[in-house]
């Protein structure tokens, strides 16, 4: 039995260190292949405590298992699993957002590449348009979708008839629906029957029933924008990539909304 005071050599001490720390890739280089800056930028993130793995504190020298960890970055989640995709689809009348569909309807899945397999980030009807995204990812999925993180979607909205200042008044306070009262909203009018409005929430037609209620159905609905992401020159129907910087100010968004 080796002496209490005896201590083993230098060598064997940071073989101990090193196999007591988690394997796989270094953190810095995680945030660095994913957009958050130079390796020497996302050093000084994690040195600043800014940088949390499995919603603890990271430290430099952190290693992680990309296949499981999670990561944030100022409570925004970052994506590190592999064949992580983004798209953002201007969605066309007429096309379901749904992964499959029973009655035989083309779906938004079917207007982006099939692999790997992406699924719809939210709901548009089949009679509206605009903005949505489509990914893999899992976590941003739920923190864009679920209602504690509600991030801002902008919709262009041509109803029936110009609406008072009244009506106007009733969006942005909020509207009695079946399902309870909507958040307030912000709301203009640019010119008769054409609304511009920015809600949060993410219940079903909402935009939709909003404008019922108050007397001035929808004749066409358009989403414009989503969080801080805008794109007048995509056509109805045709998809991109995000950016690794589209990516991460959504996640910042869904970060913030969150808090």
């Amino acid at each position: 039995m080796a002496p209490a005071d005896f201590e083993p050599p230098l060598w064997e001490q940071n073989a101990a260190r090193s196999a007591a720390l988690p394997q796989g890739e270094r953190l810095q280089k995680v945030l660095a292949t994913r957009g958050w800056g130079s390796r020497r930028v996302c050093e000084e993130l994690i040195a600043a405590g800014r940088v949390t793995v499995n919603g603890e504190v990271a430290q430099l020298g952190r290693r992680v298992d990309v296949d499981h960890d999670q990561v944030h970055v100022d409570g925004a989640p970052v994506g590190t699993r592999p064949g992580l995709v983004y798209y953002l689809l201007n969605k066309p009348t007429g096309v379901v957002t749904t992964a499959t569909d029973t009655h035989g309807r083309r779906t938004v899945v079917e207007m982006v590449p099939a692999e790997p397999r992406v699924y719809p980030v939210g709901r548009l009807d089949i009679d509206s348009e605009g903005l949505l995204l489509l990914t893999n990812d899992g976590e941003l999925t739920n923190l864009l979708t679920h209602p504690r993180f509600g991030v801002d979607k902008e919709y262009l909205v041509n109803v029936r008839g110009a609406v008072s200042p009244g009506g106007i008044r009733q969006l942005r306070n909020g509207v009695e629906l079946d399902d309870g009262m909507t958040a307030p909203a912000v709301v203009s009018q640019p010119s008769p029957g054409v609304l511009r409005i920015t809600i949060h929430e993410g219940r079903n037609r909402q935009v939709r029933r909003m404008c019922a209620a108050i007397g001035h159905p929808v004749q066409r609905l358009v989403r414009v924008r989503i969080a801080g992401l805008r794109d007048p020159s995509l056509t109805p129907g045709s998809w991109r990539a995000l950016t690794p910087a589209e990516v991460i100010d959504l996640a910042k968004a869904a970060g913030a909304a969150g808090g």
